[in-house]
């Protein structure tokens, strides 16, 4: 059986400095992502468990379970990916244009995002997706890691709103954590997600 295993970062923890602390980085990479992969991997044994016992008491919370441990892997994935040493600026081509056509201007995406971010409450995330039956950039809140999500979106800007990514450095004052993130998008990246989103066929085809 397949495992899901903890992605290697694809800089250095003390890469993202001073916008995100080494220190804060290796935590939430090491720890609070390793535990979501971990917690991934154990609930599908434990469905697995549960279907050679033909034991099916407890399977609503082993789906939420895994529905939560994945979700926290994959968007943390996208995460690590999405920031760059050498990020910031904007996008161009494409992309430019996709946000002034569905938001009206860069300005106004980027102020949706970081309020869509600041305002999670609890815990939780701002993303940017593409919504395949509508074909268009939408931005939507995720509650913890799966809630509130327009079914068959794919995300391809993540900010990650839970307190471990931002508490020890920027304390309460999520705004500025999320406002140097900007300074580390990696519009390559995004870029990338977007084409391929794009090109993948729609939910009713």
């Amino acid at each position: 059986m397949s495992v899901y295993t903890l992605p290697d970062l694809p800089y250095d923890y003390a890469a993202l400095e001073p916008a995100m602390s080494g220190d804060i980085l290796e935590l939430h990479h090491g720890k609070h992502h390793a535990a979501y992969v971990k917690g991934a991997n154990d609930t599908i044994e434990r469905l697995a468990e549960a279907r050679d016992q033909d034991a099916f008491g407890n399977l609503v919370g082993l789906e939420k379970t895994l529905a939560f441990n994945l979700s926290g892997h994959v968007l943390h994935s996208i995460f690590w990916s999405n920031l760059s040493p050498e990020g910031g600026d904007r996008p161009s081509g494409e992309l430019a244009a996709a946000f002034d056509e569905h938001f009206g201007s860069f300005e106004a995406f980027a102020a949706q995002l970081s309020a869509a971010t600041t305002g999670v409450q609890g815990s939780g995330w701002g993303v940017l997706a593409w919504e395949p039956l509508g074909r268009r950039l939408i931005v939507q809140q995720v509650y913890d890691h799966h809630g509130n999500v327009g079914q068959g979106s794919t995300p391809l800007l993540v900010f990650d709103a839970w307190e471990h990514a931002y508490y020890l450095q920027y304390r309460n004052v999520r705004p500025d954590y999320v406002q140097r993130l900007w300074g580390l998008v990696d519009w390559a990246d995004v870029t990338r997600r977007f084409e391929a989103a794009r090109r993948a066929p729609g939910l009713l085809a």
